[in-house]
């Protein structure tokens, strides 16, 4: 009798399907075969994986593949053969939040009190295929497919049903011990969740890679607690005292911390008036020693300025005293290059002295009377010749005397000292008395002038 079989073979399940087989086992010499790019396909003959196919399309003939050569053949409409095989289509993309929970509660014992309390646990997983003949082999068996949920496809096998005994065992077993490993609050455990669920999803994934499958995400959503428990309720009000102490502790070292802060910044203030105040009298006190020491360089320049300008003059009076050395020794040069002795000096001097005698006879007094009235009496020259040293001695007495008489200050009129440079009263400069020199024609002293007194030749 011949059969009917079909031409091209593809996926026809569902979305939720890992692993779905084709309803048809006899397929035509040269059919194709479609395998979309999240999936595969296992062919099994005589109960045994014959071939796998990943994403593309084939052509499916003894030529192309050698095991065709080996199945076994049916005899179908117009004289062909067909060969006989199970093909499975294996989905390899990733099942998202497929919801898993404990059938039951798990005893776990508070850390801190040693309470026993009543805890279960739910949440969602991901899965996906990982090794596609393991789960085929160990899974599938002769069944028409899995997926995960119940009530799916009437000839899928349930994953979700398979694994839960294993994933309950395992989230019993490993999540009071990641708790009480981490001494957590189990009032404040929703705080750590994604730590729980990485803690025991680890244990989770190892169940699923025995049979081909993999858990790429395993989350705990929520920990279910005994809210009816006393011990819980106990736990829980103690948990309040603990909060509230806390708090109240938590207050006053609020109010210790505002009032130390509020101290610090009086002290602060306090500080800076204080500084103020220091910079104050610190500008103060820097403002008395700048003028003080105003006080010292002024003073100090006015000493240096007197001690220049002593210095000055002194300088003055040894160089007019220089000059005036220098000048009679040239003087005496002169005179005793034209033959004049200290006697001639003399006789001069007295000569001087006689004229002057002349014109104040009787009417001086001291030295100057002397001479006149021995002049009056008729006195010659034979005998000025003879009284020579004594008139000498009253000459020099004479211009010690007119030396020694006091000056006035040309500016205020005070009567000076003999030889004095400045005023006593008013500090002003007196000139120098001024200095007889020798004439270059007669060789007799005469006032500085342009012309002589004895003898009227041009100085």
């Amino acid at each position: 009798m011949a059969l009917h079989i079909i031409d091209v073979i593809k996926y026809e399940g569902g979305n939720d399907t890992f692993v779905w087989k084709h309803g048809c086992e006899d397929f035509n010499n040269g059919s194709q075969l479609i395998v979309h790019e999240t999936q595969e396909a296992v062919f099994f003959a005589n109960g045994a994986i014959a071939a796998t196919f990943g994403p593309g399309r084939y052509t499916l003939d003894s030529e192309n593949y050698i095991f065709i050569k080996d199945l076994k053949k049916t005899l179908v409409t117009g004289g062909e053969y067909a060969f006989h095989c199970e093909v499975y289509f294996i989905s390899k993309t990733v099942q998202m939040a497929l919801k898993w929970g404990t059938d039951s509660k798990v005893r776990f014992l508070e850390p801190e009190l040693g309470l026993p309390l009543d805890i279960g646990a739910c949440g969602e997983l991901n899965l996906a295929v990982s090794d596609g003949k393991k789960l085929v082999t160990k899974l599938v068996g002769t069944s028409g497919g899995v997926a995960w949920a119940e009530g799916g496809e009437a000839f899928a096998k349930s994953l979700q049903s398979a694994f839960r005994p294993m994933i309950s065992t395992m989230v019993k077993s490993h999540l009071a011990q990641s708790i009480r490993k981490e001494r957590l609050n189990i009032l404040e455990v929703d705080e750590h969740l994604l730590a729980l669920s990485a803690d025991v999803g680890a244990y989770v994934s190892a169940g699923f890679e025995e049979y081909g499958l993999t858990v790429p995400e395993f989350y705990i959503t929520t920990i279910v607690l005994p809210e009816d428990d006393p011990n819980f309720r106990r736990l829980r009000e103690l948990q309040t005292v603990q909060v509230q102490t806390r708090l109240a502790r938590a207050q006053s070292e609020v109010r210790a911390a505002q009032a130390q802060s509020e101290a610090e910044i009086t002290a602060a203030r306090r500080q800076i008036e204080i500084e103020k105040q220091t910079t104050a009298t610190e500008t103060e006190r820097m403002a008395a020693e700048r003028a003080l020491m105003r006080e010292r360089l002024e003073g100090e320049r006015r000493r240096v300025a007197a001690q220049a300008e002593a210095d000055a003059l002194r300088l003055t009076g040894a160089a007019e005293a220089e000059v005036a050395a220098m000048q009679g020794k040239a003087e005496a040069e002169v005179m005793r290059a034209q033959g004049y002795d200290q006697k001639d000096v003399l006789q001069a001097e007295v000569q001087k002295a006689y004229a002057e005698g002349i014109g104040h006879m009787g009417g001086g007094s001291g030295g100057s009377g002397v001479v006149g009235d021995m002049l009056g009496l008729g006195v010659g020259m034979a005998a000025m010749g003879t009284v020579a040293p004594q008139l000498a001695d009253a000459v020099r007495g004479l211009a010690g005397g007119a030396a020694g008489q006091p000056v006035r200050c040309p500016a205020c009129g005070k009567e000076l000292p003999a030889g004095a440079k400045f005023c006593l009263e008013c500090g002003a400069r007196v000139a120098p008395a001024a200095r007889e020199v020798v004439c270059p024609a007669c060789g007799k002293r005469t006032p500085p002038g342009k012309f002589c007194t004895e003898c009227g030749a041009q100085l």
